[in-house]
């Protein structure tokens, strides 16, 4: 310990701090624990130190950076970081994605890592095939356009993993250091919200679109429990131009992924799919922008690009994109991300379905599509079965909706299950059960309640889409933050000040939502940035 090292190694204060230097620090774990070199123990910094030294007396060139990525590979485990777990009776590693220092470290001998790191490269250069690998910023990619046919990303979600943090304990012995102003990460340190993440993370998303052949698709996984960055996401993929096309749950263990509908907890890892629309379709629609042909053109697109069939578990799954409520959505938001008007409202463009496409067990298909699905409809039992949780008025009619398409019910029939689903949000000044049946369903002679028809559905949407305004203008005259509300009278507000291009009103009223709600709610959110950037805040 009283030895000098007679290599360089580095010395540098933790990201160019010293204390405190970042998210990733902890006041119990860290204290004392200022530069590079005091997560490592003085034998192992001596040998790191001796191979580093070894490795720059090479003049070749390519032998050297072969052999300095080599040396960045045993970090993982020649630091203070190693944890010891008396159960497993020997080192675990460290804790994955922290700079924790364990109270009772492991010391590994870095010259054997060395070895078998050498004998694991040799034998993945045998396993090499024609690959490109580029190494650059998502934001700046040096790629032609159109020319990708599909991309896999799995992209940083906020606040999960400090990169930029994780990477400086290697990046010292490089002298080579991330340049963070462009990281997609939520940071205190680096004063980035969820806003400027989303920004970012737009700015990435959008060279993924230039670079993307028109039909083409691209898959993000996402893993983050929490739903206002998951929003985030989604926004900064459809702003970037992509249509959203499928959400499914992944469960890793099983190797299988589940259909989701936008109302489940954000729980599990996610699986989103989209696509680049066609060059043709984006010609027509801006010629057609805020008219009713326009949004059937986006529809009838929207329903050649979406799978006719998904199976799981040998049954027929309900594509719930296919649904009357789910193609409405994305049929306004595609308007709104691109500051169209919306021609149609909800109770118009339901009956309009009926009449362009043709329903099939509550989905929508085109005439060329219907064959395929009733073919395998005819092989397979059908799971109808989509679960989500209550949360709030709009989650409430769906849910009624799916249990009242199987077979009308009574009040008592359906008020114990639908209790038991209920999940309110604190927020959230939803409507007694009575009065979401009769906003929204017909009771027949014998008091059950049933799904009405279109016309009839087409009725029941306006009436109920007025309530909806009268509470939507109570809110505008109370002064202060908006603490408990009807978030489906804030929504259906907000597209009617979209519609009359009131914009300084959506923002107005954004303003005085409770954070979490804005960023929690993707219709709420994608109509509170679109009205900013339409005043071009």
């Amino acid at each position: 310990e009283e030895m000098d090292i007679p290599y360089w190694y580095p010395t540098d204060p933790f990201m160019f701090k010293g204390e405190k230097w970042g998210d990733t620090w902890r006041s119990g774990i860290h204290m004392g624990i200022t530069h590079v070199h005091h997560f490592y123990t003085k034998r192992n910094l001596w040998a790191l130190s001796a191979i580093r030294d070894k490795i720059t007396e090479y003049y070749n060139t390519r032998t050297k950076k072969h052999l300095l990525f080599l040396f960045t590979s045993i970090f993982s485990r020649t630091h203070k970081m190693n944890r010891y777990m008396p159960n497993h009776n020997r080192h675990v590693g460290p804790l994955a994605g922290t700079l924790y220092i364990p109270s009772l470290p492991t010391e590994i001998n870095p010259i054997d890592i060395w070895k078998n790191k050498i004998n694991s490269f040799l034998r993945a250069g045998s396993l090499m095939s024609n690959n490109a690998i580029y190494t650059q910023s998502s934001t700046q990619v040096n790629i032609n356009d159109n020319s990708i046919d599909y991309i896999f990303t799995d992209p940083p979600f906020g606040d999960n993993l400090m990169y930029s943090e994780l990477n400086y304990l290697w990046e010292t012995w490089l002298k080579v250091f991330t340049n963070n102003i462009s990281e997609a990460v939520v940071n205190t340190t680096q004063g980035k919200s969820l806003v400027e993440y989303q920004k970012i993370m737009e700015r990435c998303f959008v060279e993924k679109y230039r670079i993307l052949k028109p039909g083409r698709w691209m898959t993000v996984e996402f893993h983050n429990s929490k739903n206002r960055v998951w929003n985030a996401i989604q926004e900064a993929i459809m702003r970037a131009g992509f249509i959203v096309a499928n959400v499914r749950s992944l469960d890793k263990k099983k190797g299988t992924t589940k259909q989701l509908t936008y109302s489940m907890a954000v729980k599990q890892d996610l699986i989103i799919s989209a696509y680049k629309p066609r060059d043709s379709f984006v010609q027509r629609f801006l010629k057609k922008a805020g008219t009713e042909e326009g949004a059937w053109n986006f529809v009838r697109q929207h329903l050649e690009q979406l799978p006719v069939t998904v199976e799981s578990g040998g049954k027929l799954d309900i594509i719930p994109e296919r649904q009357n409520y789910l193609l409405y959505d994305n049929m306004v938001a595609y308007h709104i991300q691109r500051g169209a008007t919306v021609p149609l409202g909800a109770a118009d463009f339901y009956q309009g379905l009926e009449q362009r496409f043709i329903p099939r067990d509550g989905m929508y298909f085109l005439p060329d599509q219907l064959s395929k699905y009733e073919q395998k409809r005819m092989e397979l039992e059908l799971n109808d079965q989509v679960s989500f949780l209550i949360l709030d008025e709009k989650t409430a009619i769906q849910w009624l909706r799916q249990e009242l398409s199987k077979a009308p019910k009574t009040y008592q029939g359906i008020q114990p299950k639908f209790l038991q689903e209920l999940k309110q949000l604190r927020h959230e000044n939803m409507p007694e059960l009575s009065e979401l049946l009769q906003e929204s369903f017909l009771q027949d002679e014998k008091g059950r309640w049933y799904v009405p028809d279109p016309s009839k559905q087409s009725d029941l949407e306006k009436l109920r889409e007025r309530r909806l305004l009268k509470d939507f203008e109570e809110y505008k005259i109370i002064r202060g933050k908006l603490r408990h509300f009807r978030t489906e009278a804030v929504r259906a507000g907000f597209k009617d000040c979209w519609s009359k291009r009131d914009y300084k009103t959506i923002i107005k009223i954004g303003e005085r939502l409770p954070e979490s709600v804005l960023q929690e709610d993707t219709t709420l959110l994608m109509y509170y940035d679109n009205a900013l950037t339409r005043l071009g805040d």
